[in-house]
């Protein structure tokens, strides 16, 4: 988990809202009507860093559920801040590894899109293997969308956006829309 520091707010935010917004982490697979208390398309933004996009996709699209994936505790208590500040009830947070909560607590087939926004792009070729964006996780991310779904990607440097390209279009469970 990355570290940071935390302001009193978010420290409170995790201590009083994770009970109602958050997922804790267990390796079995999660009922999501249950968690959400509803049936809805379901989208998972992975590493939403300070939350801003998931808040914002969340409070415009109220008949779907947003569950965001970040290891940055600080990150995690400013959008339990906001889910409650905005009175957002289609908002769940986990604070644990993407791959692991893909892999062992979503079920094949749950989802109806996935955002990766953004994620480091670890420059060096020698830390090219620290990026989570690979081949395997590709392939999981594929099996837990439904069929005709969108899987999001997007970076600000050119070549890991085409390395990203690359990964995505080496799976043959996506198709490129664009």
């Amino acid at each position: 988990l990355r570290a940071g520091r935390m302001t009193d707010g978010q420290q409170r935010a995790l201590e009083m809202l994770w009970p109602r917004f958050g997922l804790d982490y267990t390796p079995a697979p999660c009922d999501l009507d249950a968690l959400f208390t509803r049936r809805a398309p379901r989208v998972v933004e992975i590493g939403f860093g300070n939350g801003a996009n998931l808040i914002h996709m969340a409070s415009l699209r109220p008949d779907a559920d947003f569950l965001g994936v970040e290891v940055h505790r600080p990150g995690v208590g400013r959008v339990l801040l906001d889910v409650e500040r905005l009175q957002l009830r289609n908002v769940r947070v986990s604070n644990h590894d993407a791959v692991e909560v893909m892999g062992q607590q979503l079920p094949e087939g749950c989802l109806d899109e996935v955002l990766l926004l953004f994620p480091d792009p670890w420059h060096k070729k020698r830390h090219h293997k620290r990026r989570w964006l690979n081949a395997p996780f590709v392939e999981l991310l594929a099996t837990r969308l439904k069929s005709g779904v969108m899987l999001r990607a997007a970076t600000a440097g050119e070549p890991y956006a085409v390395a990203m390209l690359e990964l995505l279009s080496g799976c043959a469970l996506l198709e490129n829309a664009a």
